[in-house]
């Protein structure tokens, strides 16, 4: 039983796991998206959004951990260098998955995973009125 042990395993052993999650992250970054499926999706998700994190943090110490974890050295030039400026004004949500379809030769549910561009995810903000309620139902009676 696997009771309160918290984690996807995905069908592998610990060191195939964290090597395969190391090189989809590495590849995400490299090619702003990658198609695999939702469970795979979703456990990089948290992994992907604190190495932007760590981007956004940019000093020394903060490049040093991510090349401790991901693969390429130019990949982790092109985060700390320009995805970084991408997301200084978000505080998290930096990844989008879609869910595309299932695979036709297992079934599996696909997704993609994406980084989101630099001008998505800004909402308008709407201007309150400086009236409460009460005041404007007033004016319309009367």
């Amino acid at each position: 039983m696997r009771h309160r042990k918290a984690g996807k395993q995905l069908g592998r052993n610990t060191s195939h796991r964290r090597a395969m999650l190391r090189n989809m992250v590495t590849s995400l970054f490299e090619h702003e998206q990658i198609v695999t499926t939702d469970t795979k999706a979703k456990v990089i998700r948290p992994i992907a959004e604190k190495m932007v994190t760590l981007a956004k943090r940019g000093d020394l110490h903060a490049r040093r951990q991510a090349v401790a974890y991901m693969q390429d050295k130019t990949v982790i030039h092109k985060l700390f260098d320009e995805l970084k400026d991408r997301y200084l004004g978000r505080q998290g949500g930096y990844l989008r998955i879609v869910k595309k379809g299932v695979r036709k030769g297992d079934g599996a549910s696909v997704s993609v995973i994406q980084l989101l561009p630099a001008d998505e995810g800004a909402k308008p903000r709407k201007k309150k009125s400086k009236r409460s309620g009460a005041s404007k139902k007033k004016e319309e009676k009367g």
